[in-house]
């Protein structure tokens, strides 16, 4: 077992006795009462909101065309900063309704190294994962002449590009998340005959959720490493798979205290659906696409009689009124805002502009809220389409609407339990802050704030 594996089994131990004690204190389901209230405005296309480890005082709004954010929270009002802190518009596709700019992740360590990484459609249409650096140590300026791409991955057609991708909490990889390739049904040109791309697991990388190690060059290119507990290494299949069987995973997310992903799995025709693998997984998971929609097989999936899948833990048919069509998904809360709504999962419906949360309790969706009528925007009426969640650095959900706009949840008519914001404090480098982290002791729950290198 390698350092970083002994270190993950010790995370999960430690939060294990978290999870525990935040059910004998009685952390629910949320009572405080919500609303949104408005951040700024005036972006384009905005398609993800997250902030900088540490960085309570900024949140970084990817723009679809080519263009990163500084949204300043320091100020009253919220105000965005006129320079982007990236802007590649210049390399980037966005032609198709679904390419782009699409992901951002900062590395653990960037308030030191200053290293972030992008996931974008770039010539011809191909994914692309790239590192960038930040000019010198300017938390709002970044160099487009750092880049390096880990990753280019053909695209067939310009759909379901998915994009997303986001560092571990407890193991500190990269996970990238991508779609079947395009088109509909995982079928046609650049698609695998008889079972199509998700389900082949012999060089192709779409359909798939990707994990790799950005701080190891032992990969092509010597760019990035694969982690040797990746669940198919040695095997005939791609060494960065994770797992496998989704079709256009449109947001994701991390619970940053338990470590546990939420993939949120964009259906075909008839169903949407929210994908949970807990922090304990040791990979390899099979979410059924194209042989299920959801939990039902689907038409044009072929023989998959020999395949075990994993059911989402929750999913909701296409149709309604208003209409259902498109799943976006959400983030875990995890702010001092609202503390009863903490381990709250948030996602939406692109189509309907509804909004819902559950809870995860014993591995089973709990407390599904519909919050569409109590999350609307301020001045009543509807949001536009919801085309992302983000979090800022406390763990407060944002809610990133299509025309430009950027909400905040917040409790509405109770004050707000957070302390006043501190300045970011820049991350200690390599493996100094010691294997078992320290714990910290608050409102009668435990919460890990840093163990080894891998804090947030």
């Amino acid at each position: 077992m390698t350092p970083r594996e002994t270190l993950r089994s010790l995370v999960l131990l430690v939060l294990g006795w978290a999870t525990l004690l935040s059910l004998a204190t009685g952390e629910a389901g949320a009572q405080t009462p919500l609303k949104t209230e408005f951040v700024v405005g005036g972006l384009d296309q905005p398609v993800y909101a997250v902030a900088a480890p540490g960085d309570e005082s900024r949140l970084y709004v990817v723009e679809q065309p080519g263009r990163i954010r500084v949204v300043d929270l320091s100020v009253s009002p919220a105000l965005v900063r006129p320079v982007p802190f990236l802007d590649i518009t210049d390399r980037v596709v966005d032609a198709g309704n679904e390419q782009g700019l699409l992901g951002l992740a900062f590395h653990p360590d960037f308030q030191v190294n200053g290293l972030f990484f992008l996931n974008y459609t770039g010539s011809g249409g191909a994914t692309r994962v790239a590192r960038f650096d930040r000019r010198g140590a300017d938390p709002e300026r970044a160099d487009p002449s750092s880049e390096a791409v880990l990753l280019t991955i053909t695209q067939p057609q310009p759909n379901h590009n998915a994009g997303w991708l986001a560092f571990s909490p407890l193991d500190g990889f990269l996970y990238i998340a991508t779609g079947d390739g395009g088109g509909a049904g995982d079928v046609g040109s650049g698609h695998t005959a008889g079972i199509g791309n998700s389900q082949d697991l012999t060089s192709n990388l779409l359909g798939k959720m990707l994990r790799i190690d950005v701080d190891a060059t032992t990969g092509p290119g010597g760019l990035y490493g694969v982690p040797a507990s990746n669940p198919f290494v040695g095997s005939a299949s791609d060494d960065e798979i994770w797992s496998y069987g989704l079709r256009n995973p449109w947001r994701n997310a991390f619970d940053r205290e338990t470590g546990d992903l939420y993939i949120a799995d964009v259906g075909q025709n008839l169903w949407e659906e929210v994908d949970f693998q807990p922090a304990s997984s040791a990979g390899g998971e099979n979410w059924g696409w194209r042989c299920r929609e959801g939990a039902h097989p689907y038409s044009g999936g072929g023989s998959c009689a020999s395949e075990t899948f994993v059911d989402p833990i929750y999913e909701y048919a296409h149709g309604g009124s208003p209409f259902r069509c498109s799943l976006t998904g959400g983030e875990v809360y995890r702010g001092c805002a609202v503390p009863d709504l903490r381990g709250t999962y948030f996602l939406a419906d692109y189509c309907s502009r509804q909004i819902w949360s559950l809870r995860m309790a014993n591995g089973v969706a709990t407390a599904i809220f519909d919050r569409t009528a109590e999350l609307s925007p301020p001045g009543g009426g509807s949001f536009n389409s919801i085309t992302s969640f983000g979090l800022d650095a406390r763990g407060e959900v944002y809610i990133v609407v299509s025309d430009g706009d950027l909400y905040r949840v917040v409790p509405d008519g109770v004050e707000s339990a957070c302390a006043p914001s501190e300045p970011a404090v820049p991350a200690l480098p390599g493996w100094s802050v010691g294997v078992m982290g320290l714990l910290i002791v608050s409102f009668g729950a435990v919460s890990l704030r840093a163990v080894g290198r891998r804090h947030r």
